[in-house]
């Protein structure tokens, strides 16, 4: 267990393993607990560090709405880079966090050695579409404040997690989860770097933005994991990693 302190927030992480630098994001209301078995397959020959977004589980949740933005995590996410001694890595993320993944190469490109995107979307160039999932965003995070636990559900990414404070991560939803403009989507056909996108068959509102993204950007992977939901990686471990090992060694050969 490791921490890092930017501007006075504690942002919670992990490394293990040793070899190129794989960066976990889970996504909004789980947390780094549910690439536990995803450490465990890649740690062999890969340094992994998985991190609690702030706002989640072990991370702090500062009180100020401000502190809460597309644009803090991926300062988060270049800080752990930095702090890992990381030129670039292969960023792995699952929903927000794959939306993250997206946005940081378009930050940060030369940080980016490839990009995983793990049953997520790459946001709504129109407006009422983006209003809507907005909508959907704010009401979720009103809902947390409200009944805490009880709101998150019972998807298998969310089921195990203890966060510290819901309020916190309602702000987060408020703040990160709510998206501001089209520039991810506007920005997959100038994507560079080896792209592998996986969504399970059952994540229904998820497969058609991962063909999507898959056909604009340039040589992108799709695979769609059979008898998987949103977190394809718990419903199917042993084929999810195998197809991320695999992935990373063609990435691997590929640019040595």
């Amino acid at each position: 267990m490791a921490e890092l302190y930017r501007d006075g927030v504690r942002i919670h992480y992990d490394v293990a393993g040793r070899g190129p630098v794989v960066l976990l994001t889970h996504g909004y209301s789980a947390s780094a607990h549910m690439f536990a078995n995803v450490v465990d397959a890649l740690a062999e020959d890969h340094t992994v560090i998985t991190w609690d977004i702030r706002g989640h589980a072990r991370s702090d949740s500062p009180v100020a709405p401000d502190a809460y933005s597309t644009e803090h995590c991926l300062a988060d996410m270049v800080a752990l880079l930095d702090h890992a001694g990381a030129e670039r890595a292969v960023l792995a993320g699952h929903s927000l966090g794959g939306y993250l993944s997206l946005a940081l190469w378009l930050a940060h490109p030369d940080r980016v050695r490839a990009l995983v995107l793990v049953g997520t979307g790459p946001g709504y160039r129109n407006d009422e579409a983006r209003q809507k999932w907005n909508d959907m965003a704010l009401r979720y995070a009103g809902a947390i404040e409200r009944k805490g636990a009880e709101a998150l559900g019972g998807s298998p990414e969310v089921r195990a997690v203890e966060h510290r404070d819901f309020a916190g991560l309602a702000r987060a939803g408020r703040g990160i989860l709510v998206q501001r403009d089209g520039s991810v989507m506007d920005a997959l056909p100038r994507i560079d770097v080896p792209t592998l996108v996986l969504v399970g068959e059952r994540d229904a509102q998820f497969v058609g933005g991962s063909r999507y993204m898959a056909e604009r950007i340039p040589g992108a992977e799709l695979q769609v994991i059979a008898d998987a939901g949103h977190a394809p990686n718990l419903s199917q471990p042993a084929v999810f990693n195998a197809t991320v090992r695999a992935f990373l060694h063609r990435v691997e050969g590929a640019q040595s």
